[in-house]
């Protein structure tokens, strides 16, 4: 299955214990919460596009599997880590926390953060 497409977010768990977790401000949390996300994944290859819209931020980062690079978290914050792709899942390690984006089906994108023992989970639908 490829990648490409357009998700809406239908659904998350753990958003806000997640959220204080990595650092960010409990009014950003706030404001935050209720927003839907859109995310755009562009796949050609190894070569990947993602653009994550959430309100008014857009967040874009582009990397190739298997090849070293820098990624912008949600804070802001870029780091350097190796995406890898398992069959249907992208797996990488950003300043230790563990992101794995699984193709469930071809409509359905599930976005998992882990850190510390909290894990949030975002279910994304294709548009």
């Amino acid at each position: 299955m490829a990648f490409t497409g357009k998700y809406e977010l239908r659904s998350r768990e753990n958003f806000e214990p997640f959220m204080k977790m990595i650092g960010l401000p409990d009014e950003l949390i706030e404001q935050n919460k209720e927003i839907k996300s859109i995310s755009e994944i562009e796949q050609s290859g190894d070569q990947f596009k993602v653009t994550i819209t959430t309100g008014a931020k857009v967040l874009v980062n582009s990397f190739t599997v298997g090849q070293p690079t820098e990624l912008e978290m949600i804070t802001g914050e870029k780091v350097k880590t190796v995406v890898r792709l398992e069959g249907n899942k992208l797996t990488a390690l950003l300043n230790g926390v563990e992101s794995v984006t699984e193709l469930v089906d071809e409509n359905t994108l599930v976005n998992s953060l882990i850190l510390g023992g909290v894990t949030y989970k975002g279910i994304s639908k294709r548009m």
